[in-house]
């Protein structure tokens, strides 16, 4: 979305009716709770969706919206969509996401499905058709990692909606969602849904690709005199997307530690110099200006924003929030002496307040997706 987030971009980001987007989900209603607002955006926008279940509710007699249950007629309806389809059974799950997402010319593909068999399927069969791939994942389900929040306040009212055409499942009174049975999600319906973005297989050398159509058997060749190909999920293939990469892995958490421990000693220095300097007022006149306070607030809000802005990191930014807050809150107790470098008073409130609700605003922002250019959207 430029002003709206693009689901098929690097950023999720809705961008309008240029979008086809699959949403996989274990059963009906799990598409409510788990994506309903970004559903009912895209409808918004006139972007395709298709829901696609791996398995029928009750009452449910076929693979599609024929079939479907009165409940789920009602909720999808809410949310605008008109195509839902069901997973057939005794079918390799990844064969059959593919050939919906091959059918719609998919530009994305959404996971809200907590079966770890589903969730597998779902994540192959993008790769195999190049798809990018976002997965449902709450605030406390990603700690850590970077999430792509979407803007759905303006659509809660159709997320409700279609989490109240399943009263087996749910009750909902305002936007408080109550579990009818044990194990269903509940809670409180926010206007942000977050969504964690998967990381694309790498594609094959061009080399490798040219000795695979050179070792490729011919119409009437004789296959056992063919060569072996090599297969995706060999595990000898060095190319092979599943491999884990324990350096890659380890040098990244190395630099975030170490950017970590510079923002924490950051923190520390600001927070220091800003406490000595807080004091300092500049008069003019009949008018005092707490310069001090001024000039020390606006340089630990530019640490702050600074390092959210140029690493995107809460973590980081978190260690530079400890260092500073921490060292105001130390040198603001008494010493020994009986000696304090935050006297009470108007100025040595505000520098203890402050830079508090700055780190707070600047660690609970989310972060926003980039605008995706004109020429990214397929025609």
């Amino acid at each position: 979305m430029s002003a709206n987030p693009t689901l098929g971009s690097s950023s999720m980001v809705m961008s309008g009716s240029a979008e086809r987007i699959v949403f996989v989900h274990d059963r009906p209603g799990d598409e409510a709770w788990f994506t309903g607002g970004t559903i009912a955006r895209l409808r918004g926008d006139d972007a395709g969706v298709v829901v696609l279940f791996g398995a029928r509710a009750p009452g449910d007699t076929g693979d599609s919206t024929s079939g479907a249950s009165s409940d789920v007629r009602a909720a999808l309806s809410a949310l605008g969509v008109s195509d839902w389809r069901v997973l057939p059974p005794s079918t390799d799950p990844a064969a059959a996401v593919r050939a919906v997402l091959d059918e719609v010319r998919a530009t994305a593909i959404v996971i809200g499905a907590r079966s770890e068999l589903l969730q597998a399927a779902a994540v192959d069969a993008a790769h195999a058709s190049r798809v990018p791939v976002f997965v449902s994942r709450g605030v406390t389900e990603a700690i850590g990692q970077r999430i792509v929040a979407i803007d759905v306040s303006d659509h809660i009212e159709q997320k409700l909606a279609a989490l109240s055409a399943y009263p087996d499942r749910w009750t909902v009174d305002g936007r408080v969602v109550t579990a009818v049975r044990p194990g269903d999600p509940a809670g409180s319906v926010t206007g942000t849904e977050t969504y964690l973005r998967a990381t694309p297989p790498p594609a094959a050398p061009a080399g490798r690709a040219a000795a695979s159509a050179v070792q490729a058997p011919q119409p009437g060749a004789d296959p056992e005199g063919a060569a072996k190909q090599p297969s995706p999920a060999d595990p000898a293939d060095p190319t092979d997307p599943a491999d884990p990469a324990p350096p890659r892995a380890f040098a990244t958490v190395a630099l975030r530690a170490v950017a970590s421990l510079f923002a924490l000693a950051a923190g520390v220095v600001f927070g220091v110099l800003g406490t000595v300097a807080h004091q300092a007022t500049l008069v003019l006149g009949p008018v005092t200006l707490p310069v001090g306070l001024v000039l020390a607030t606006l340089a630990a809000s530019a640490l702050l924003v600074g390092l959210r802005l140029v690493l995107d990191d809460r973590v980081v930014v978190l260690a530079c929030t400890i260092g500073l807050v921490g060292s105001i809150f130390l040198l603001s107790l008494k010493s020994t002496g009986g000696s304090v470098l935050v006297p009470a008073g108007l100025a040595g409130t505000l520098w203890t307040v402050l830079p508090t609700l700055v780190a707070s605003l600047v660690l609970a922002w989310p972060r926003l997706p980039q605008r995706r250019g004109r020429s990214g959207q397929g025609a």
